[in-house]
């Protein structure tokens, strides 16, 4: 059993393979946490020091006993209302307008197998093999009436646990939720750093290590989605913790709207770390007999440095995340219109695409934007999900069929919860955009927002597109998200602070019903790139596109950032033509094809621009792709530089049997001179000798781990590198 509970020192402790997690029951019913950390036995609740604290509150169960104050202990569940003035996971507001509650324990259960979560996505478990296990502690406040059931779910081999909670109304009036954190982890000592990902458009997930100080440092997203700004992954670390070494602590949302996430020290330089939904334009009404789930947060804890933490979460999403045909597969190679043509294309110059990519070897031709309505730009037409077959020449089945007699499989871009002002569905239905009465809307790329949290338009927007993808044998599908959501405002809704978190639910209502209808599709999540990465659409759509800059030299850093949470096999990556439409930027196509080929792989170009020589080329990266696709996909992965502050980048592939790596670097910075830089790869078999299936150099794994081996001098910049290495 991973889960165990002490009747004579009301714990409970999870064990996984490498951790240990424990909580008690206090004698006043409250929860109060003890340790996370490596595997460790017995009661931890020495770990407390009860003294008085000045002027922190006591419950009045305590009576005069001034040693006692939830505004010191560590907690599982911390609420406002109980003497705890550091942030609160969980805030209500009652029929009275009254803020503040007090939960204590009720009763609790342990179950085989992870727990799921209604209208939620939520790390699942194969019952055979993975000997997960729940649990469920009630927590109950008898003036309100409200339980709150803390969920856990341990997957004891991956070192994975997560939390989430399900709040019921067993009252007879209407509670408001107005503040819920899925999850929070006290720390009663050590010094820590805070590992964040923040970024932009074009340049998501940049890693910012600092150490965390008093107050509460907070990150998170206000728009609507988890946000380009930052992503809802958070990493605690001990101040010396390395890629090798020491401890870290992860939280990752499974979630894809607005998210707040907070750390920080308090006034006794213990820690609290916690996350959950976005408080603003959030206060949701709870009516009797009705719940509410707080999202899912996965956690996980490594002792021996971010490499190992890195390798529980690849293993957690790309196993227990992702679901479908896709999950274990390696994804089809395709070619995106977008940069070949833009918005500039009829259905016979697509199908001289795809001609061209099945020359190159390419295996799919995927439509981008443009393709319905009256859509030659973005000003309109979005809504209007209908061929426009003048536009193309045919109807779209026909131009499927074209496509695929050419010789490659056909995909198409939608972008179904946006609408223009110039639509027929906007001029039929204006009341389906979240536009505020008496203002004028705020736009974002020349489009509003649909209303998901109204059945009726996602019923809608989920026939048109089965109407799209019932015309033909289309194998892939782009789910685009172009703009954040600032007008919050639903004609239907009761009370406008549950529309965004409703919002959230009717997106999930559509995705999965299209994961159940056509379940072979391949969907590629997508939000102007990256805006829209994370663990709760890698649920519905097994890869995201990581960025909408293509540009090899950034890609570098925004895919070295994406990997502390997200394996390569969920990273959307294309070879783009040069100059770089982004940045302008002149990288060699041997770079371009390194650094997309660490992801799902694809092309972002318009072939026929390109030189013989350059097909050529791209003919055998294609060829290079297949016989190391395997090993990408699945293989360990791990970051053997900083391309934040090395000279050059490196990463590298590992197979499970540690008979195969593959070690790709990129020189970003060519000085006149340069000095040697030396790539240490990790994670080879000791003792064994491996050789380059490249150039048939063999290499003693021990002196290779210890001091690497040398990159050629660059012939110019960028220069990209890679090494094959096969156990003899």
């Amino acid at each position: 059993m991973s889960i165990l509970f002490d009747s004579d020192n009301r714990t409970f402790t999870i064990h996984t393979d490498n951790s240990t997690y424990q909580m008690q029951i206090d004698k006043y019913g409250y929860l109060i946490h003890l340790y996370y950390g490596r595997k460790s036995t017995g009661c931890m609740d020495w770990l407390l020091l009860f003294a008085d604290r000045g002027l922190s509150a006591a419950p009045y169960d305590a009576g005069t006993d001034r040693t006692y104050s939830l505004d010191y202990l560590p907690q599982e569940f911390p609420v406002q209302g109980t003497g705890d003035h550091r942030s609160p996971a969980l805030v209500i507001r009652d029929g009275e307008g009254t803020y503040g509650i007090d939960l204590r324990y009720v009763r609790h259960r342990i179950t085989r197998g992870k727990y799921a979560l209604k209208g939620l996505p939520a790390v699942y478990s194969e019952a055979d093999t993975d000997d997960a296990e729940t649990l469920r502690i009630t927590m109950r406040n008898d003036r309100t009436g409200l339980e709150v059931v803390l969920l856990y779910g341990v997957l004891p081999h991956l070192d994975i646990i997560t939390r989430a909670a399900v709040l019921v109304n067993t009252g007879t009036e209407q509670i408001t939720v107005c503040k819920l954190q899925s999850a929070c982890l006290d720390f009663v000592s050590g010094k820590f750093d805070l590992i964040t990902f923040h970024g932009r458009h074009t340049l998501e997930r940049q890693p910012e290590r600092r150490p965390l100080a008093h107050g509460e440092l907070n990150i998170g997203s206000r728009r609507g989605a988890s946000s380009h700004q930052f992503n809802p992954m958070l990493i605690l670390a001990d101040h010396e913790t390395s890629e090798t070494s020491g401890r870290c602590w992860s939280m990752q949302f499974v979630y894809s709207g607005g998210f707040k996430a907070e750390a920080g020290l308090d006034q006794y330089n213990q820690t609290r770390i916690q996350m959950g939904l976005a408080e603003e334009k959030f206060a949701y009404p709870l009516m009797p007999g009705k719940s509410l789930t707080a999202p899912e947060v996965i956690m996980s804890f490594s002792d021996t440095g971010l490499e190992t933490l890195t390798h529980n979460l690849h293993s957690c999403i790309r196993e227990h995340v992702c679901r479908g045909k896709y999950r274990d597969a390696v994804r089809p190679l395709l070619l995106n219109s977008w940069e070949a043509s833009y918005f500039d294309f009829t259905g016979e110059s697509i199908v001289g695409l795809a001609k061209q990519a099945k020359d190159l070897g390419i295996e799919m031709l995927v439509l981008d934007d443009g393709w319905f309505g009256d859509r030659n730009d973005d000003f309109r037409a979005l809504g209007d999900w209908q061929a426009n077959e003048k536009k193309l020449g045919c109807t779209l089945g026909e131009l499927i069929r074209k496509v695929n007699d050419a010789g490659v499989k056909f995909g198409i871009w939608v972008e179904p919860e946006m609408i223009n002002e110039d639509s027929d569905l906007y001029r039929a239905h204006p009341d389906w955009a979240m536009v505020i009465p008496g203002e004028k809307p705020v736009r974002g790329r020349n489009q509003l927002v649909l209303d998901f949290s109204r059945a009726e338009v996602v019923d809608y927007i989920y026939n048109a597109i089965c109407e799209v993808l019932d015309q033909g044998n289309i194998e892939y599908m782009k789910w685009d998200y172009n703009r954040s959501i600032a007008d919050v405002y639903s004609h239907t809704a009761e009370d406008q602070g549950k529309v965004m978190y409703d919002y959230i639910l009717g997106l999930y209502d559509m995705l999965e019903r299209l994961v159940q209808r056509y379940p072979d599709l391949l969907i590629e999540g997508c939000s102007g790139g990256g805006g829209r990465f994370d663990a709760g659409m890698l649920y519905y759509t097994p890869q995201i596109w990581c960025s909408d800059n293509s540009d090899a030299i950034d890609r570098l850093t925004i895919q070295y950032g994406t990997s502390f949470g997200y394996p390569a096999s969920s990273v959307g990556a294309h070879v783009s033509a040069c100059p770089n439409h982004q940045t302008g930027r002149i990288t060699p196509l041997k770079t371009r094809g390194i650094v997309a080929m660490s992801g799902t792989f694809g092309y972002e170009l318009d072939p026929a621009k390109m030189s013989d020589e350059e097909k050529s080329e791209v003919r055998s990266q294609i060829a290079m792709f297949h016989e190391y696709a395997e090993l990408v996909q699945s293989g360990t992965y791990y970051r053997l530089t900083d391309p934040q502050r090395d000279q050059a980048c490196a990463w590298e592939f590992v197979s499970a049997d540690r008979d195969e790596a593959l070690v790709c670097a990129v020189i970003m910075q060519n000085h006149g001179n340069n000095p040697t830089q030396y790539i240490r790869p990790r994670g080879l078999t000791s003792g064994a000798v491996y050789e380059d299936s490249r150039t048939g150099r063999k290499y003693a794994a021990d002196a290779l781990m210890d001091m690497g081996f040398p990159l050629p001098l660059p012939a110019g910049d960028a220069e990209g590198y890679l090494f094959h290495l096969l156990r003899v």
